[in-house]
């Protein structure tokens, strides 16, 4: 049974940064993609980052390009998003999605493919 759990997430001020952790199990091999996604309050879920965890391929949607880095470590079976210069508008539940396949971080990013795997979420508070 695949599982997800986040962790890292808080409160921060705007110009602030946080690193967000996933880790995840139950994958018999490095051949499946994670990504972070998140839900502002009132608004649709949309992805942020993803990373192909078979050959680190990654993946970041609008305005975090440049601002948030996605990393894996295999050996810890863990994803991270380090978060800086927070902006209020970051603010949301971020949560921690897989699919299977190595290709799939793309189009899991992109909202062309449905994650199969889904963590509880880690909410993260910007304040300006």
């Amino acid at each position: 049974e695949v599982q997800l759990v986040e962790s890292g997430g808080g409160s921060v001020q705007a110009g602030g940064s946080l690193k967000l952790s996933c880790d995840f199990s139950g994958f018999t091999d490095d051949d499946h993609s994670i990504g972070w996604f998140r839900q502002a309050p009132g608004k649709e879920r949309e992805g942020v980052s993803c990373i192909s965890i078979s050959d680190r391929s990654t993946d970041y949607v609008g305005s975090v390009q440049h601002r948030f880095t996605i990393s894996s470590d295999n050996d810890k079976d863990t994803v991270y998003l380090q978060m800086t210069r927070l902006e209020p508008e970051d603010t949301g539940i971020y949560y921690c999605a897989a699919e299977p396949g190595g290709g799939s971080w793309y189009g899991l990013c992109q909202g062309l493919l449905p994650a199969s795997y889904w963590g509880q979420g880690t909410q993260v508070t910007v304040s300006s």
